[in-house]
């Protein structure tokens, strides 16, 4: 007898189809089967009594039995408090949306980037351009004419119609509550922890900050969230496979995947969360011995199609718009290839014709063929002491600029001055000068400035005249002696006599006193590399005749890819600029540092980027919590205690529901320690969004375990106290916290008569 009451108390709790098929807990099963059950009072929903044949349950813990009578979220109930979640998201992002009237922080970047989309003008970015086409897009659409230069932050808007783009990115930045509502009250089928989530993004003054201002941020975490949302719908459809429904969320989740990998590549984080899930659907499905192979085959196919195919396709074609749109040159140009060139409007290389053949008294410029690797460059700044030799700089610089000319002699000087001009052939010693300071392309043995192994590349000598180490010869690659070296096709190396080392361009940044330019070297290693090739871009010399240049023109999968590299290259590339705040990744969850948005001093309109510290920190705190109940929730049921219906459902949404969430936080957070390009804090935001869904599950559930305590009715006294405590918690530190957001001025907040007098709670906050 003992044993068998064992035995009926583990599959209580342990074997779902045995919870589905005892004929016990009747009060749950009439009211899965009562839509007009109030919902405060159907705290949880998880369904028994179930069919053998529906034994899977999807990962929300809902139950088939639901799936079928439709979405939780549809009920008149849900739908008002939905839009009262709606209409305080948009009246908190939209409030004071023109203030201030001037650029802040990357409004430099980005509504510069909207302006060239209107005028056409191609420029370079390390971020995919489907964000800044969309700021572009909503400038145009609102009266934006494209003028304004956004030249630095703080300079006037004046009559120019920003407000457009700033609209725009608030209205997206809103729809993340909404998102985070409609999100947990699927994975939870809990009013009360969807509203615990809601309130917490409303109200934090970091998620209002970043909303507010014309930055790719609020349009990234708008399809994040959108993504998410989707994929979770997706599944609520799992019991009706093909259906028009199930189609619509399973396009719509592949569509908003390819838009937050169009805005920023950490749309990877939010791809890999949702291609996890498709793989456990899919493994779950293998399990389902009523499905045929065939059956199994389509699900997959029908995937492949709506969260491969269609991302991509969508994802290729931003690209094209953005080649299309933007075809007038523009200073982005430096970044990209010869070829690359040729297709822009304006650039001198766009249906160019100049000389065919490099010859001796040409005026050239010299572009190396690494992916950004840059023009060979000089400038009249010296190396300073202690970089190798005291000479003039020599740098790979990535834009169009007069420093970028060299002009091309014989070693002995010997040139014609009258007729038509000797070539330059493979294999022949010529000495380069640079155009504008007169100084020779020199090296010698003294070690490169970054790159400790190769030599330095300096500028020597005055008018020409300088020593044995300015020459170099010419090596046309696959060539052989006496072949001429082509404009913009030949592939050229530059071999220094003296010491038997290759004109080089590491690809490394230089300091401050380099101007951030690429490193030049001279490479003792001999190999062919792209770093180590360069080609004759621009050539000038009136005595040659000129050909047409349009043959170079790439193709589009050409054009997709080196855009690509580039971008990849720039963004681990990134440095800070001066006075500038970067952080680290563990400085993120503990809110130590913010960003100042707008204003310093006291007279100045102050915005500074911080989230709204009770709700991170809570959202901290409810990280570990849920880890703890977690754990407990674990050993009750892999120990077969007697739990009740109540207890067991909220384990299911634990595990299920919370997991997803934790499992999201993780993959938008935890990538950052890998990464060497500079952090700064507002990378964290995706990832906040997860915690804070996250933390309305936990609460909730927390908050319903009041009957562990206390007794009907004082459990449930205790629970509205709760919830009650936690809605002025929260609502009193927007207040408090309020002007962060919404702009200040007048006293600092350690001085008498500030509005965040005694507010500064942490000494790295910087307001």
């Amino acid at each position: 007898m003992a044993k068998e009451e064992c035995i009926t108390q583990r599959n209580k709790t342990g074997d779902p189809s045995t919870l589905r098929n005892r004929k016990t807990f009747p009060t749950s099963e009439k009211t899965l089967r009562t839509p007009s059950t109030p919902v405060l009072k159907d705290k949880n929903r998880h369904t028994t009594g179930l069919k053998p044949e529906d034994d899977t349950q999807s990962s929300n813990g809902t139950s088939a039995q639901l799936s079928a009578r439709g979405s939780f979220s549809d009920e008149p109930q849900n739908k008002v408090f939905l839009m009262l979640v709606v209409g305080l998201s948009l009246s908190t992002r939209l409030y004071k949306i023109t203030e201030p009237p001037h650029v802040c922080w990357d409004e430099t970047h980005f509504g510069k980037m909207g302006s060239y989309y209107i005028n056409r003008t191609f420029f370079f970015d390390v971020h995919p351009p489907l964000g800044k086409m969309l700021i572009g897009l909503a400038g145009y659409m609102t009266g934006y004419d494209g003028t304004f230069p956004f030249i630095k932050p703080g300079d006037k808007y004046e009559h120019h119609n920003y407000w457009g783009m700033r609209g725009f990115c608030a209205v997206l930045g809103s729809f993340l509550p909404v998102f985070a509502y409609l999100i947990v009250l699927e994975l939870s089928q809990s009013q009360t922890a969807a509203l615990i989530t809601a309130t917490l993004l409303i109200f934090d003054t970091g998620c209002v900050t970043i909303s507010q201002y014309i930055l790719l941020d609020p349009i990234l975490m708008f399809f994040i969230m959108a993504a998410v949302l989707s994929m979770v719908k997706f599944s609520r459809q799992r019991y009706r496979p093909f259906t028009a429904s199930w189609w619509l969320w399973l396009v719509l989740t592949g569509v908003n995947l390819a838009g937050a990998m169009g805005v920023k590549f950490v749309g990877l984080f939010v791809i890999l969360l949702v291609g996890l899930n498709t793989v456990w659907d899919l493994w779950r499905l293998l399990g389902d011995l009523s499905l045929s192979l065939v059956d199994i085959a389509k699900h997959f196919l029908a995937r492949v199609v709506g969260l491969i195919l269609l991302p991509v396709f969508l994802y290729v074609t931003v690209f094209a718009i953005h080649f299309v749109v933007l075809n007038k040159s523009g200073p982005g140009d430096g970044f990209f290839s010869s070829a690359f060139q040729s297709r822009l409007i304006g650039n001198n290389l766009h249906n160019a014709s100049m000389p065919e053949y490099l010859a001796y008294g040409s005026t050239i410029t010299v572009k190396n063929l690494r992916i950004a690797g840059g023009y060979l460059h000089s400038h009249w700044h010296l190396y300073p002491e202690g970089v190798g030799a005291r000479q003039q700089q020599v740098t790979a610089y990535l834009h169009k600029d007069y420093n970028n000319l060299w002009l091309v002699h014989r070693q002995n000087n010997n040139e014609s001055q009258s007729g038509t001009p000797d070539l330059v052939r493979h294999g022949d010693v010529i000495r380069l000068e640079h155009k504008e300071t007169t100084r020779n392309l020199h090296s010698h043995l003294h070690e490169a400035p970054m790159t400790k192994k190769h030599f330095q590349v300096t500028g020597y000598g005055t008018n020409g005249t300088g020593d044995a180490n300015d020459l170099w010869q010419v090596e046309v690659c696959g060539g052989q002696k006496g072949d001429l070296v082509k404009v913009l096709r030949s592939k050229v190396r530059f071999l220094h006599r003296a010491t038997g080392c290759v004109l080089y361009s590491s690809g490394k940044t230089l300091p401050k006193w380099g101007w951030e330019q690429v490193e030049v070297t001279c490479s003792p290693y001999l190999k062919e590399t792209p770093s180590s090739q360069w080609n004759i871009e621009d050539h000038i010399n009136p005595k040659l005749p000129n050909i047409s240049l349009s043959v170079l023109k790439p193709h589009f999968l050409e054009i997709l890819l080196e855009s690509h590299i580039v971008m990849i290259r720039g963004n681990s590339g990134l440095k800070p600029k001066d006075n500038e705040m970067n952080s680290k990744p563990w400085h993120w969850p503990i809110n130590y540092q913010g960003l100042r948005f707008s204003g310093v001093n006291e007279t100045e309109y102050r915005v500074y980027l911080l989230g709204n510290p009770v709700l991170w920190w809570m959202n901290l705190a409810s990280l570990g919590l849920y880890l703890i109940m977690v754990a407990v929730a674990s050993v009750a049921l892999q120990r077969g205690f007697s739990l009740g219906q109540k207890r067991i459902e909220h384990s299911h949404v634990l595990m299920r529901g919370g997991g997803l969430l934790l499992l999201g936080w993780l993959l938008h957070y935890a990538p950052f320690y890998t990464m060497g390009r500079v952090l700064y804090y507002h990378h964290y935001f995706p990832a906040m969004l997860f915690s804070s869904m996250l933390t309305g599950i936990t609460l909730d559930i927390l908050l319903k375990s009041a009957d562990l305590l206390l007794r009907p009715p004082y459990s449930d006294w205790l629970e509205r106290a709760g919830q009650l405590v936690l809605l002025l918690t929260v609502l009193y530190s927007f207040y408090l916290f309020h002007p962060l957001s919404y702009g200040m001025t007048g006293p600092l907040a350690h001085e008498p008569g500030s509005a965040m007098a005694g507010l500064k709670w942490m000494d790295s906050w910087e307001f």
